[in-house]
């Protein structure tokens, strides 16, 4: 397990939010990531929403976004390294976002954003 700052594992989620294809980041449609710390071990993010291969006419009355968590001490606890843990909050952004677009967890993990 490394320490990391909360104000630096929010840059980290950051930077990985902008790592994303320009084509992606635009396609995102009321979602809002945030940074919890975590304590349930084996859960590095989680989705919560409708994901877009999902919606219907329904949704826009909707007043809540869909919203992505990513959790600080899960990812602190499974890297031994800041380049671990850069790599791995990518990989969890990634596969969080992936389900915004509708994408199951056994297509990520094909993929490799598992």
């Amino acid at each position: 397990m490394i320490e990391v700052s909360p104000e630096r594992f929010e840059e980290l989620v950051g930077i990985a939010l902008d790592q994303l294809p320009t084509e992606i980041g635009r396609l995102l449609d009321n979602v809002v990531v945030l940074v919890e710390e975590g304590r349930q071990r084996g859960l590095l993010g989680r989705y919560e929403g409708i994901p877009l291969t999902e919606r219907d006419a329904g949704y826009e009355l909707m007043a809540m976004p869909d919203r992505i968590t990513i959790f600080r001490q899960p990812l602190l606890a499974a890297c031994t390294s800041e380049e671990q843990l850069v790599g791995e909050v990518v990989t969890t952004v990634v596969h969080e976002v992936g389900h915004h677009f509708g994408i199951d967890d056994d297509r990520l993990h094909e993929l490799g954003w598992g």
